[in-house]
């Protein structure tokens, strides 16, 4: 028994130090599995489908699944177009000159309170003119070819990625279940029907947390989407989309979501002055404050609290433990990977007081 965990906690820490060593090409197999697991009850459906006594070929259900995706994701980009739209609009009209006068206001203002309190025992004026030769020093080191250079290399990079996800997903799509059996494969007989239970506890939890997520989505845009409607806010379905995808994003998401709506609203809309500019930041937060009363007394505690058995606290610690691993990234992904990890380990364990198996081999 001492052997078989030695062993586990070996296959852990390679695994554990492939994922960081390749960790390109382990970000690709996560969001191809779980743009599997989205993907997967659609081809199935699709698949049972029959067109003259004759079965929906699987790799022709997978290219609609495909299709379904990217007309779903140009629906998306239809929507944000007109919000860029007006925003470039309202960029080339902006009068730079009075821009350029009116920031002298609050600039001169500060200047003469840092004076008046001995803060700083430069000229008046001096203040502004430091940031603009700052602004202008900034602008002027920007290598335009180097930066040229980095927009074609991510772009390029992020393209490679579009492909290896779509390739992936497409084989897990096709060969339904082969990572799942591959993986079994790998376990010595004695610990197959362990490895199974455990195999499936995850895949139930992770589907459930999903679905979870799914359905966050779904209630948070519709909240949004009508609070800042009845609000008489402007793109009022763009920013319930914006808010709802941010919101996966643990703690810093509702954040995201409500500055994007205030930018929007004030942006896109003509006020005559700052009490209706008030008045109209009052409405957006409001609204977002109904949107995350609801998230969190309703929402998290549903889908994380239950959908992955953990307590909040350790969902906490796991979050940011991502967020220092790997960013927003790490944040969003933190849940499932530790899902995955607390099952096994749990059930494992419980296998060794349960399973004879265990016994026999001590």
């Amino acid at each position: 028994m001492q052997r078989f965990f030695i062993y586990l906690i070996l296959f852990i820490a390679v695994f554990l130090l492939f994922g960081w060593y390749f960790s390109n090409i382990t970000l690709y197999l996560i969001l191809s599995l779980i743009l599997a697991a989205l993907l997967r009850p659609l081809t199935n459906r699709l698949n049972d489908f029959h067109v003259m006594g004759q079965h929906i070929p699987r790799w022709t259900a997978i290219l609609v699944s495909y299709i379904a995706i990217i007309l779903f994701l140009v629906s998306i980009g239809l929507l944000f177009f007109p919000l860029i739209n007006n925003q470039i609009s309202i960029l080339s009209s902006l009068d730079y000159e009075e821009l350029y006068e009116q920031a002298k206001i609050p600039i001169s203002r500060l200047e003469d309170w840092l004076i008046n309190y001995q803060l700083i025992d430069s000229p008046r004026g001096e203040l502004f003119d430091q940031i603009q030769k700052t602004l202008l020093e900034t602008i002027a080191g920007i290598d335009v070819g180097k930066f040229i250079s980095s927009i074609i290399n991510t772009a390029s990079s992020l393209f490679i990625g579009l492909l290896a996800v779509a390739f992936i997903t497409f084989f897990l799509l096709l060969e339904n279940g082969l990572f799942r059996r591959n993986v079994l494969n790998l376990i010595p007989n004695p610990y197959f029907e362990l490895s199974v239970a455990t195999f499936t506890k995850v895949e139930k939890l992770l589907s459930n947390y999903l679905t979870g997520l799914f359905i966050q989505v779904i209630v948070i845009f519709s909240i949004a989407s009508l609070g800042l409607t009845f609000a008489g806010v402007e793109y009022a379905l763009t920013i319930a989309l914006f808010a709802s995808v941010a919101n996966l994003i643990p703690y810093a998401g509702p954040i995201l979501g409500a500055s994007f709506g205030i930018i929007v609203g004030i942006s896109t809309g003509d006020y005559a002055g700052s009490t209706e500019i008030n008045y109209l930041i009052f409405r957006i937060l409001s609204v977002f404050a109904v949107v995350q009363i609801t998230d969190n007394i309703l929402l998290q505690p549903l889908i994380f609290s239950k959908s992955v058995k953990a307590h909040p606290l350790e969902i906490f610690v796991v979050i940011f433990a991502g967020a220092k691993i790997a960013g927003v990234l790490g944040m969003i992904f933190a849940i499932p990977v530790y899902t995955i990890f607390r099952v096994s380990i749990m059930e494992f364990y419980q296998g060794y007081r349960s399973y004879q198996i265990f016994k026999i081999k001590s």
